[in-house]
């Protein structure tokens, strides 16, 4: 069984082939492979058609003008975009401003000297517009606005995947030829996203009058982001460690996975570089240094399931994460499994050879990561039954353990699997007692007890 990661740290940009087999590992350039899903660029093979669309239409004309409402929408399955949020960025093809703005606004107004009696909202060549907050006041907000810059994963709550603005352009001097914007840019919150050029498309219907009316834009033009993790990235930010019940050995994370600690061995805190806003963190010291951990442990073996315990660690002694997601890459989730304490759902994937189940917290309940303390880190975790296929269900050779995980979208470090915890000498011969076996042993040995003390 071979399966795919990306090894960050090294470049130029690296896949990583794992044969679950015989261990072997396999490097390739990802500028000299060719995988069915996997673009030269590498983008994510457990979400291939995931992209941010933007949709810029013109509603209607106005004086010297048009009134335009723009919309961003998430399509990425399990990637979200976190707070302070999205920015949208463009350059005018001519000298337009925008004159008002609702639903979201300019960070900067610009130079607008040339107006006298009316000043515009922004007059800068190259906007940026960020959302507004969830408080804004009644007369700032449209339809669609106000999430403070949060855009959900579509998997994970769709009504909250998109976001939406309304502003007026204007100073086109009675030319009522539009120019589309150019050069657009998205920023969420950091770096990552690469958009194509807005291109003519059919305009945007909509229904009115309880659905009996059909009413259409008079332009429409669209534009699709996607996001590259080696663009975001210079390190990875998260690891994964395994442990099991039949092994006391725990395989922890690779050491300096994200970075390496201070020379001090006693030091309890360390700065570790977040590079996707290019930040600095305040992380417990360890051997790995990522901000977060995933920990996947194999727990009980049943004799028609499988149990396991998964936990996710902030090692970030500053930062919480809210709505934080895991995707975990499985053949064992090809069957019935219970999750006792997160939300989950399978993912739709193509030409991914193992199922993908995509985890997140409970409203109110662990849907926050808290921030870590100096003697303990922040961690939620739940218990995961899993049905057995029985002819493919084994302990041997690593196959229990998991093919990839990722953090809110972020590839995680695996193990070599050379070193995943292993099985004792025999083991994989050795086959789950059944209930009614168990309780016949019990009341053996407590006869055999009962007469050695008689």
């Amino acid at each position: 069984m071979t399966y795919f990661t990306f090894n960050q740290s090294l470049k130029p940009k690296t896949i990583i082939m794992w044969n679950f087999d015989n261990h072997d590992q396999i490097s390739v350039l990802c500028s000299k492979i060719k995988i069915p899903v996997l673009s030269a660029n590498c983008y994510d093979p457990l979400d291939p058609i995931g992209n941010i669309a933007v949709t810029y239409d013109i509603v209607r004309w106005t004086e010297d003008g048009y009134q335009a409402r723009i919309t961003i929408q998430n399509h990425y399955q399990y990637r979200h975009i976190e707070k302070p949020g999205w920015q949208l960025g463009w350059a005018w093809a001519a000298s337009e401003v925008i004159w008002s703005m609702s639903g979201a606004f300019a960070t900067q107004q610009g130079n607008c000297s040339n107006f006298k009696s009316e000043i515009p909202h922004c007059c800068k060549k190259d906007p940026i517009i960020v959302d507004l907050a969830p408080e804004a006041p009644p007369e700032k907000r449209s339809d669609g606005c106000c999430h403070g810059g949060y855009l959900a994963a579509s998997a994970i709550n769709p009504s909250n995947s998109f976001a939406s603005f309304e502003m007026k352009v204007g100073n086109l001097r009675g030319n009522y030829t539009a120019h589309r914007p150019l050069n657009l840019t998205l920023m969420a919150p950091g770096p990552g996203y690469t958009c194509d050029e807005f291109v003519d498309t059919d305009p945007t219907t909509s229904s009115v009058i309880e659905g009996q009316r059909q009413e259409q834009v008079i332009r429409t033009w669209k534009s699709t982001c996607t996001y590259s993790t080696f663009l975001a990235n210079k390190s990875p930010t998260c690891c994964v460690s395994l442990s099991t019940f039949y092994n006391p050995e725990v395989t922890p994370c690779r050491l300096c996975s994200c970075g390496c600690k201070l020379a001090d061995k006693e030091a309890k805190s360390c700065i570790g570089l977040v590079t996707k806003q290019n930040s600095l963190l305040l992380l417990q010291c360890t051997d790995h240094m990522c901000p977060l951990r995933v920990h996947w442990h194999i727990k009980k073996n049943y004799r028609y399931h499988w149990r396991v315990k998964l936990t996710i660690s902030n090692y970030n002694l500053r930062k919480n994460y809210s709505n934080w997601n895991v995707v975990v890459q499985h053949p064992g989730f090809s069957h019935q499994a219970t999750v006792f304490s997160f939300n989950n759902t399978m993912l739709p994937t193509v030409g991914v050879p193992d199922e993908v189940a995509l985890f997140w917290g409970l409203d109110f309940y662990n849907d926050a990561l808290l921030q870590a303390e100096e003697t303990q880190v922040g961690s939620v975790t739940t218990e995961i039954l899993l049905r057995k296929d029985m002819s493919s269900f084994t302990l041997s050779n690593g196959w229990a353990f998991p093919r990839r995980v990722y953090f809110n979208g972020e590839n995680c470090e695996m193990p070599l699997p050379q070193i995943f915890p292993m099985l004792p000498n025999g083991y994989s011969n050795v086959k789950p007692c059944s209930s009614h076996l168990s309780v016949l042993l019990l009341i053996y040995l407590t006869y055999e007890t009962l007469n050695f003390w008689s």
